[in-house]
């Protein structure tokens, strides 16, 4: 007991003298701490960057997660630029190169103690230095990695990390980001402790009476000799009480590393599931006899999965369908930034649209993204590349594959194994050279390298151009991902009856045929389309096609995606509520001037990831009494359309309508209302009103109260209202905005996709009457006032408090 005093008086020393100020978040153990704040940082080359004596005292002061893409670019007000060397595929933003510098102290108590520096994500090709001497290198943008300094830490001392980002070339088909986009950490273990990622949980045996948990937990010993270890996981459910423990016992030697396996069974377990997150955690102490070392906390959940063709995907015995969506890791106005509020507010909307589950397409995710699916119950495909040995882009991965692809899948995999949420893993997409033995040989390798590692999951890969010749291909796989291959399914069926598939991407303008086949086939298990939520990159693909033959610029966006950057519900989302949920009822109007001009490009003959061109607005001002189309998005028997109250006929919406009602109706201003009837009852409406001009600015938050960490996120919506509250879909007025008491704005944003401008100025034009500021907690606690003003109308305000 008096070592485990003594470590905590030493260890908050050590966090005292080194964060000025330091905090500890959820995600933080008892050894593990937050270490984010007061990094200062430099836009370019810094020669000598990496030196003790190097003068930083000019660089600018940022705190992390930080992405320098996302920011204006000197002498702008925008991140964007149309000689960008990303163009379409990075969103015309700019990479290059990026210095990071931290000042911090450690308390001689903690001398003898191991320092292990853990960063989430780096993009990309990080090079790390601690009081000048190298700790390493880092190629790969999107898997996490740790570096032990101990050797290079000075006590009682000012001690210096530097880190170096290059994010140079042309090496992404997206936004990527650049930056220490994720969270760094500093871990402060004593000799005697559980390794990096070292504790595995499965389960087994699973019955609504009991569970078999199988836990296996590998201990390293620094200490100068041989040590009797003590190794104590108890097991503890939602609410912290602990309901079962195990306790191991052996000597180990002088720096050795063993594995310890122990075994727990469950009295009835309640099972992780969709509906029903339940969550477990198992806390992992070790002892050196009776004096504690380490403590972990690894939170994991209970549920059985299996797959084939018969039965399709099983979550707990019961068939599951996969109503799926790829999403990119970047989270609209913030960049690439990770904040978890950011990470887990995409999963809520995600999930509230239907969704229930993702593929991380191309790249592991955040820490952070994958806790918000474990505790809300999303499902996960975890991919690891979008390329392997061959390029799809000139300093892409495939120039580090070789050396590396072994240790990111092993960050991969051991960091995120314990996620109930992830069902599949996923050795990357589309793959140039499917059909050659030596792209087969790879597939294998990696298959077989994930099973060693995890053999509780199933191995994908999303494989574009389906045809016999990928049949070598697809046996190193478990489960079969089709690219866009609709087509395929019977056919390749009759070929191959036992092949489990899902549409690892598929057309949004085609989402009623590819779901209809899930819904028809028992061995198609799920559906994800390209994208769940729209991103920075792949700019116009949505609109104008791919591939981008001509100059885009200043698109910056997909516009693919079914829910838009700023989080809200594009026109595919609600058709999707209609193929996916009872009831659902929508109202969209094919506007008689296209959104976005396409004169000057030829959209025949390309691919798209576009729907149709529509609106949710009745304010169509010299169009009276001319027709225009409207379109019912409904999973209701039948609808009733009403102008100003007058009935303009029911139609039945069933599969056979696709689940749209189509009605060419002539404008006139007012009210276009559509009512759903199921078994001949009312049970739902949607309604159109056309705005008059605008008198007031509305102010609404996702979150009324932050935690005053400097890290949460409120993200509030600020749309130009008539006297009614009806939002007016024309107005596109700059609006400006100010922040009062304990938090700053760190993005803003309108989903506008040629929108170039800036995404961090407090300032932003509406764009179909709306616009989206996100601000971020400061350390100390109060109230925090956003208001927002716009000419000729009167302020809107909104109070955040901060706790």
């Amino acid at each position: 007991m008096k070592k485990f005093v003594t470590f905590w008086l030493a260890f908050f020393t050590t966090v005292a003298l080194a964060f000025n100020p330091f905090f500890v978040t959820a995600q933080s153990s008892n050894n593990t701490a937050l270490f984010d704040d007061s990094w200062r940082f430099f836009r370019g080359s810094a020669l000598g960057g990496e030196r003790v004596e190097y003068n930083d005292a000019a660089w600018r002061k940022i705190d992390l997660p930080h992405d320098w893409s996302i920011e204006d670019l000197p002498n702008t007000q925008s991140p964007f630029d149309m000689g960008a060397l990303s163009q379409v595929n990075g969103g015309f933003t700019t990479g290059g190169i990026g210095w990071y510098r931290k000042h911090f102290k450690v308390a001689a108590a903690d001398k003898g103690k191991r320092f292990v520096f853990q960063f989430d994500g780096v993009y990309m090709n990080c090079d790390v230095w601690l009081n000048g001497k190298r700790l390493g290198i880092h190629p790969y943008g999107y898997t996490s990695f740790v570096f032990d300094a101990t050797d290079q830490i000075k006590f009682d001392a000012e001690n210096i990390i530097a880190v170096r980002v290059r994010n140079e070339g042309e090496n992404s088909r997206w936004y990527s980001g650049s930056g220490i986009y994720r969270h760094v950490w500093l871990k402060v273990l004593e000799p005697l402790h559980i390794a990096q990622w070292g504790t595995h949980i499965t389960t087994s045996d699973i019955t609504p009476g009991s569970a078999k948990l199988n836990i296996k937990t590998t201990v390293v010993n620094k200490h100068g000799g041989k040590m009797p270890v003590r190794l104590v996981a108890a097991i503890v459910d939602a609410k912290g009480k602990e309901l079962a423990r195990e306790t191991s016992k052996r000597s180990m030697e002088k720096d050795e590393q063993f594995q310890f396996e122990q075994e727990i069974t469950l009295a009835n377990p309640v099972l992780w599931g969709l509906e029903n997150p339940s969550l477990y955690k198992v806390v992992t102490t070790v002892y050196e006899d009776d004096v504690w070392q380490d403590e972990q906390e690894t939170s994991f959940g209970i549920r059985s999965i299996s797959f084939d063709a018969t039965n399709g995907f099983r979550l707990n015995g019961k068939t599951v369908k996969l109503k799926g969506g790829c999403v990119h890791h970047d989270n609209g106005p913030l960049g690439a930034k990770a904040y978890d509020r950011a990470e887990e507010r995409k999963v809520e909307l995600l999930k509230a649209s239907g969704f229930n589950a993702i593929r991380t397409s191309h790249n592991p995710p955040s820490t952070a993204f994958l806790d918000a699916c474990d505790r809300l119950g999303m499902l996960v495909i975890d991919e690891a590349f979008d390329c392997w040995e061959t390029k799809k882009n000139p300093q892409d991965y495939s120039l580090y594959f070789k050396e590396w692809w072994q240790k990111d899948i092993e960050s991969m995999v051991l960091r995120d194994r314990n996620h109930p949420s992830i069902i599949m893993w996923s050795t990357g997409n589309e793959i140039p050279n499917r059909d050659k033995p030596e792209v087969v040989a790879v597939s294998k390798k990696l298959t077989d390298f994930i099973h060693q590692l995890d053999p509780t999951r199933p191995v994908t890969c999303g494989v574009n151009g389906v045809e016999e010749n990928k049949d070598p291909l697809f046996k190193t796989m478990d489960v079969a991902g089709y690219n866009y291959a609709l087509d395929k399914y019977e056919s390749e069926h009759k070929r191959v009856p036992e092949r489990v598939v899902f549409a690892a991407e598929s057309f949004p303008s085609q989402s009623f045929d590819y779901w209809m086949a899930v819904e028809d086939h028992p061995y198609v298990i799920g559906d994800f389309v390209w994208t769940a939520f729209d991103y920075i990159g792949e700019a116009s693909i949505g609109w104008l096609g791919y591939p981008q033959r001509q100059f885009f610029y200043p698109w910056n966006l997909a516009f693919c995606g079914d829910i838009d950057v700023c989080g809200w519900k594009r026109p595919q989302s609600y058709y999707r509520d209609a193929l996916w949920k009872p009831n659902q009822l929508s109202l969209f109007i094919k506007p008689p001037k296209p959104s976005f001009d396409t004169a000057t490009f030829k959209k025949e003959d390309w691919a798209h990831w576009d729907w149709r061109d529509a609106v949710n607005h009745w304010n169509f001002t010299g169009y009276e009494n001319k027709s225009l189309p409207v379109e019912i998005y409904s999973s209701c028997d039948q609808v009733e359309l009403l102008l100003n109250g007058k009935s303009l006929g029911k139609n039945a919406t069933n599969r056979s309508t696709k689940f749209m009602a189509m009605y060419n109706v002539p404008y006139q201003p007012g009210e276009l209302k559509v009512i759903g009837y199921t078994a001949g009852k009312k049970v739902n409406e949607s309604i159109l009103r056309t705005a008059a001009k605008p008198v007031q600015l509305k102010l609404t938050s996702d979150k009324k109260q932050l935690a005053a960490d400097n890290q949460d996120l409120s993200y509030i919506t600020v749309e130009i209202q008539d006297s009614k509250g009806i939002r007016v879909p024309t107005a596109e007025d700059l609006i400006q905005f100010k922040v009062e008491g304990p938090a700053s704005i760190v993005g803003v944003g309108n989903a506008n996709p040629m929108s170039v401008e800036s995404c961090q100025l407090p300032q932003r034009k509406a764009w179909q009457g709306r616009c989206l500021v996100i601000i971020k907690s400061a350390k100390n606690a109060g109230p925090i006032k956003l208001t927002a003003t716009t000419k000729g109308l009167p302020a809107g305000q909104i109070i955040v408090q901060s706790k």
